[in-house]
């Protein structure tokens, strides 16, 4: 009587998993941490819901010749509408990856420090975003989906907190 292949299902699952990454490409964004103060004075951090419904921080692909700071103020005008403001501080960046259908995306995520001037309020996102807010801190930092960049707000808020 043959014996059943106790690895049958995992090595079918392992040879087609890794045969499938055809490619491994390297891709740069860059985003902000875009602030305001209310009425009150206290800190409201802008936050973007992308297609999936997922809270996060407006950002962008990185063009060629493009420095990281100047894509992360065009990523947030075009994505938010917000078009007055002052690109702060480097914070840090992020670094993750993902699979797009057969090709490993290496991600490099620049985030800068962002204070938002002008009219705050006037907010025109671009239509596949599915939601934007302005929320109290610790709101947005409940909000985020992302534990790294959630960090990096963190640290900005620190920045924010020693500059008054």
């Amino acid at each position: 009587m043959k014996r059943p292949d106790p690895l049958k299902g995992i090595k079918h699952f392992v040879t087609n998993r890794n045969a499938a990454i055809k490619e491994v490409v390297h891709e740069t964004t860059s985003g902000g941490i875009v602030y305001r103060l209310d009425n009150e004075g206290k800190i409201e951090i802008l936050l973007i819901q992308d297609a999936k419904k997922r809270w996060t921080i407006p950002k962008g692909h990185v063009e060629p010749g493009e420095e990281s700071r100047d894509t992360a103020k065009r990523e947030i005008q075009e994505e938010t509408g917000l078009q007055e403001m002052d690109v702060l501080s480097w914070l840090g960046k992020v670094n993750f990856r993902y699979k797009r259908v057969s090709t490993l995306v290496l991600m490099t995520m620049h985030i800068y420090l962002v204070r938002a001037k002008g009219d705050t309020n006037e907010l025109n996102p671009e239509e596949w975003l599915t939601g934007i807010k302005w929320f109290p801190v610790n709101e947005a930092i409940d909000k985020m989906e992302y534990e790294d960049i959630g960090k990096l707000m963190l640290l900005g808020l620190k920045k924010i907190r020693e500059s008054r």
